[in-house]
């Protein structure tokens, strides 16, 4: 499949700001399951291109000039593929070890840990064990935009009983952590078709122990299936914060109002 994709944001302020930084995580990466076969970004002020600790394409963009708008486009075609029962093919060389380590946004309540012990074994999880704890995250989160933000834990996701894909995630990752499974929190788009959910997407990666395969599977807790060639990867990282496609900090500006608008047209 090829999905054109275009996303952007427009930041908008009461008052000029003196300096911008922000931390972009807005080019697919290049991976067995999607290849980019045209990609830019349209962005004020300097940037720096690297690549982060998790092998994302990644930008630092500053503009240390007074501004009172900032807006940020992303565009271009990427070439997708159907992982095959979901397990994705990586060339990265990080221990899966890495993504058993909880941060704030998911380390492990009491309510996270009833429902870990309710639907994972200690060390070890197949492709559906995953899938039934998908199950149970969204019986008990309700999908509901705007009743969590961007600074909310799985914990209080769970307390809430409401949330969005983003804590889902969260809530997801924190039940494999506290089992000592491996999960990761993966930012980017995804066709919406009918589904009624944003285009602009986060989801997860598991490690499982099936009979015939040990590796990553990734999946989509929201919609509780598997990734499949209708979703483009932007970022992989321990949570929202290390995977995030936009985050920074600014000085000055007073008041901030944000727009975003993605666009996806699955070919």
């Amino acid at each position: 499949m090829h999905l054109t994709i275009r996303h952007e944001t427009v930041y908008s302020y009461s008052s000029p700001l003196a300096y911008t930084i922000q931390q972009l995580h807005l080019t697919p990466r290049s991976d067995p399951q999607q290849r980019v076969l045209s990609w830019e970004l349209h962005l004020p002020g300097a940037v720096h291109a690297y690549t982060d600790a998790y092998a994302n394409p990644s930008h630092m963009m500053t503009l240390d000039t007074p501004h009172m708008r900032l807006q940020i486009v992303a565009s271009g075609v990427v070439e997708t593929s159907m992982p095959p029962r979901g397990r994705i093919s990586t060339s990265e060389s990080l221990s899966p070890l890495v993504y058993t380590v909880p941060t704030r946004l998911t380390e492990a309540g009491p309510d996270i840990l009833a429902l870990t012990h309710a639907c994972l074994v200690r060390g070890k999880a197949s492709t559906a064990s995953l899938l039934q704890l998908c199950e149970r995250i969204l019986q008990g989160v309700r999908y509901q935009t705007g009743a969590t933000g961007v600074a909310s834990t799985a914990t209080q996701a769970l307390q809430l009983g409401q949330g969005v894909c983003q804590d889902h995630a969260h809530v997801f990752i924190a039940c494999c952590h506290a089992a000592g499974i491996p999960a990761r929190y993966v930012s980017g788009y995804i066709d919406p078709e009918n589904t009624g959910h944003a285009a602009s997407h986060a989801w997860v990666d598991g490690w499982v122990e099936d009979g015939d395969y040990t590796g990553w599977v990734s999946i989509d807790v929201t919609h509780a299936r598997l990734m499949t060639d209708a979703y483009c990867r932007l970022a992989v990282g321990r949570d929202y914060d290390g995977a995030a496609p936009i985050r920074g900090v600014r000085r000055g500006g007073g008041m901030e109002s944000m727009q975003v608008q993605v666009q996806i047209v699955p070919q």
